[in-house]
């Protein structure tokens, strides 16, 4: 047997396996059982050496447990390195974060600096320079010639006093400074309370214990046409606005009723009190009205939009009225104007062959052109202003389609933007950014900044606006608006007659004309409403002739 074999050696004492259970099971064969590796057949069994080799192998093989050996082994340090890895890539990611917030509030701070600057500066609820009123005199309010609208003055114990010369004529444009602020005063706060002298004057007034002069505002306003429309109006409520179209710049700005600013601080009891006539109020800014007729312009260029080849033959039998469920609308005392084409409807103010307009156009195609003018949106100025109202839409009865066409409904609008209106048509469709501060400059008389004639957007087409305006100038010549006429200069305008409910009941109508003179190449928009005070015809155009004629001289 080999196992007597002094050279024989057994391969279980080389194996790397685990050989408990090999063990046991050869302790457990030490009967007289041999154990041959090179697969002779055993002395004391009867089985085949292969089989016998073959179940022995099995048996092995399931006993053995194998250890598994780690082939890319890490030690300690590695482990720590590559948790310290991770840590690092975290601190990137949040470095990085917090320097993208850092780059993001740079720019916000820099847009801020050089884009909204001035408007934070003169917003009236910022109160940054009230702290300065004890290091600077407040700047003057000038117009372009010189003329003083707002100057402070002090006595020889140094008290200051603010003073308007114009009292009432400019009250709600200039504004006032105390009991709070409104206006120019408040729009312009900052610029008033800031200082551009030369270093050396500053030195000066600090050696001499004396405040520095603010700078001054100078405006676009013209203080003859001014006091023109400021009595022209008279004893109405209401408003008048005058401007360039071609510029935007405005020339005359008048709300009544009004105040004294001189006396703001003694009567303010008074004014705050007096809530039912709204003497405070800018009716030219804040005012909000029906627009009546002048509406119309807008109606006419929704029409023109929509038959841009066939608006010549228009055709409407005027029978004085017309009716659609229980709304009816009727002209201006029931009168038949009989048929006409586009032109004789816009210049007879017709209110049938309008409502029928509004009755035929597409859904939502007034309202596109009255969004398109800016109604629902805040107007493109710095001047503060009410956001006018159109609430017309696809839903909406033949009633409101027909009283809105015509101007009236749920439509308000400020005289400031019936001006805006008008001077788009005049300036051959382009809407100007309307303004009334000209230029800054320092008491010195150097100029600090200036403000140029801004182009907001181009809203209708040359040819729409030329149509219109040749409607318009056919109200002058033979329709509601010819006390126009026969003067050294050409107009072209609208009337409105705008009903409205009067509290405790019953119905008002103000009255309205917007228009634009020299029609060939316009000079001034004029735009006046005042309250109450019946058909456009009658008082808005007399008030719009006196404006016309002080600015040609007449």
């Amino acid at each position: 047997m080999r196992q007597n074999d002094p050279g024989y050696q057994n391969p279980d004492n080389h194996t790397e396996t685990d050989t408990e259970g090999l063990n046991q099971n050869k302790q457990g064969t030490g009967d007289g059982i041999q154990t041959d590796w090179s697969g002779k057949r055993a002395e004391e069994s009867g089985e085949n050496s292969v089989q016998k080799d073959s179940r022995r192998r099995r048996s092995l093989l399931s006993r053995v447990h194998i250890r598994k050996i780690d082939l890319n082994p890490q030690s300690p340090g590695e482990e720590e390195e590559e948790a310290g890895g991770r840590r690092n890539t975290e601190l990137v990611a949040v470095t990085y974060f917090f320097i993208v917030l850092l780059l993001l509030l740079t720019v916000w701070i820099g847009y801020l600096e050089i884009f909204k600057r001035d408007d934070l500066n003169s917003n009236i609820n910022n109160t940054k320079k009230a702290g300065t009123s004890g290091n600077v005199i407040r700047g003057s309010i000038l117009t372009g010639d010189g003329t003083v609208l707002a100057s402070t003055s002090i006595d020889g114990d140094g008290n200051e006093t603010r003073s308007y010369p114009y009292s009432n004529i400019f009250a709600h444009v200039i504004g006032y400074a105390s009991n709070g602020s409104a206006g120019l005063e408040a729009e312009e706060n900052y610029d008033l309370m800031s200082s551009h002298t030369s270093l050396l004057s500053q030195i000066q007034s600090k050696d001499d214990g004396k405040k520095v002069q603010g700078d001054n505002v100078i405006v676009t306003l013209n203080p003859s046409l001014q006091q023109t429309a400021y009595y022209a109006l008279g004893s109405y409520k209401g408003a008048v606005v005058v401007m360039e179209p071609d510029s935007g710049k405005i020339l005359a700005m008048v709300s009544k009723p009004d105040f004294d600013p001189n006396t703001i601080s003694t009567q303010w009891e008074n004014l705050v009190a007096d809530s039912s006539s709204g003497v405070l109020l800018n009716r030219a800014t804040q005012g909000l009205y029906p627009p009546g007729s002048t509406f119309k312009m807008l109606t006419t260029l929704a029409y023109l939009r929509e038959h841009p080849s066939d608006y010549t033959q228009f055709s409407w039998d005027c029978t004085g009225s017309l009716s659609r469920g229980d709304v009816t609308i009727t002209c201006y005392h029931g009168e038949q104007h009989g048929q006409e084409d586009l032109t004789a409807a816009f210049r007879n103010s017709c209110n049938t062959a309008f409502a029928d307009i509004g009755l035929n156009l597409k859904d939502n195609a007034l309202r596109n052109v009255a969004e398109d003018f800016l109604f629902n949106s805040k107007l493109p100025t710095d001047i503060q202003s009410s956001q006018s109202v159109f609430k017309l839409t696809k839903n909406s009865s033949d009633g409101e389609k027909m009283t809105t066409a015509i101007g009236q409904g749920d439509t308000l609008v400020t005289p400031l933007h019936m001006a805006m209106v008008t001077s788009t048509i005049a300036n051959g469709g382009i809407m100007m950014r309307p303004y009334l501060v000209d230029q800054i400059k320092s008491s010195e008389g150097d100029t600090v900044s200036k403000n140029n004639p801004s182009i907001y957007k181009k809203l209708m087409t040359p040819d729409e606006a030329q149509t219109i305006t040749q409607f318009m100038e056919a109200t002058v010549t033979s329709g509601t608006a010819q006390a126009l006429s026969g003067a050294g200069y050409s107009v072209a305008g609208k009337t409105g007659s705008a009903e409205h409910d009067i509290d405790g009941g019953g119905t008002g109508t103000h009255s309205w004309f917007c228009g634009f003179s020299n029609v060939d190449d316009p000079d001034i928009v004029v735009a006046v409403i005042a309250e109450d005070a019946g058909t456009g015809s009658a008082v808005a155009v007399p008030i719009a002739k006196q404006i016309f004629d002080a600015y040609y001289g007449g």
